[in-house]
């Protein structure tokens, strides 16, 4: 679902960022006003479920790939806004270092994952919870919402895609981004996260959310524990296992749809490649695909894990250092 470089024209990048300007800053808000400033380090371990959710590649037949993203998970831990400021945070650290998904498509990206897919979640499994009081409710909840979170958000990924060979095309008419219709892009994107991808962020949410609520109950909110400052020995050891297992995700052969380099995408059936992707903007990262250069591709993508939750878990310390002087004391109610 990472909309990558020059799929998208530049002028739909723009509106997708100019959509999640406010989105950010509303979240910056509610969190730095409303979110424990001893929960404020959490945000960082609710990016690092994500961040390691999305490297568990899971292969669909006809050689496509995809995965979990965590964005109703983080939501039900430490609430929709907070999600959001989390997912955003992991997918800019994989844009920036690991050239997973486009630096001038984050805008996008984001809306997707951290805006519709945490908060489309986070509705759906309060309302549920709301309705059957219990704690099979809150996990019904869990998993009927991450379902209809990620799948919103491929939804809209989908017709973020569509639209670009309507709107823009050159004078022989050839797509000038991604040349792929609605009558495409919906059908195949939708079919792997309704089927396999939906079932994994399910799993995924489910068991994750099971787990934090025996091993850190003061995450939550709805458990009533006054917060902690520090991360639980066993949450500790939960994201080693994560980082630990992370090779999985190279068992699923082939790329994810709609997220082919501009070299292979003329091989998929199109003819040509689009002169958007020929000419479009390039960034250079430092671990391509989770790929450390000279190392076996197992230990290196062990490795990219071990820097992405590092990064992450450090920038949410810094922030904490000085949102956190302005949190609230009182515990977070969402």
């Amino acid at each position: 679902m990472h909309i990558p470089e020059n799929y998208l024209s530049p002028q739909t990048c723009a509106v997708m960022t100019a959509v999640m300007v406010p989105v950010w800053i509303m979240s910056v808000r509610k969190v730095s006003k409303e979110l424990p400033k001893e929960k404020i380090p959490m945000l960082g371990v609710g990016a690092a479920f994500s961040f390691l959710g999305m490297m568990f590649n899971i292969p669909l037949p006809g050689g496509t790939t995809g995965h979990a993203v965590g964005g109703t998970l983080i939501s039900l831990l430490i609430g929709p806004y907070a999600s959001c400021i989390a997912v955003s945070v992991a997918l800019l650290l994989q844009a920036l270092i690991f050239g997973d998904g486009g630096i001038l498509s984050f805008g996008a990206n984001c809306f997707n994952m951290a805006f519709v897919l945490p908060f489309v979640g986070y509705a759906i499994s309060s309302l549920i919870a709301k309705h059957v009081k219990s704690e099979k409710g809150r996990f019904i909840g869990a998993a009927v919402g991450s379902y209809a979170g990620i799948n919103a958000a491929a939804f809209c990924a989908a017709v973020e895609f569509g639209i670009q060979p309507m709107l823009f095309r050159d004078s022989s008419g050839s797509a000038l981004y991604c040349p792929y219709g609605l009558n495409i892009s919906i059908p195949v994107m939708m079919l792997g996260h309704l089927t396999l991808f939906g079932i994994a962020e399910v799993v995924y949410t489910v068991a994750v959310y099971a787990f934090m609520r025996k091993a850190q109950p003061s995450m939550l909110a709805d458990t009533g524990i006054k917060a902690k400052k520090k991360t639980s020995p066993a949450v500790k050891l939960f994201l080693a296992a994560l980082i630990v297992a992370t090779p999985l995700g190279l068992l699923a052969e082939g790329t994810a749809w709609g997220e082919w380099g501009a070299d292979e995408i003329a091989a998929t059936g199109i003819g040509y490649t689009p002169a958007g992707m020929l000419n479009g903007f390039e960034w250079k990262t430092l671990i391509p695909d989770y790929a450390v250069s000279g190392m076996p591709e197992w230990i290196g993508y062990i490795l990219s894990a071990v820097i992405g939750v590092a990064v992450l878990v450090i920038v949410f310390k810094l922030i904490a250092g000085i949102v956190g002087k302005n949190g609230a004391d009182e515990v977070y109610s969402r």
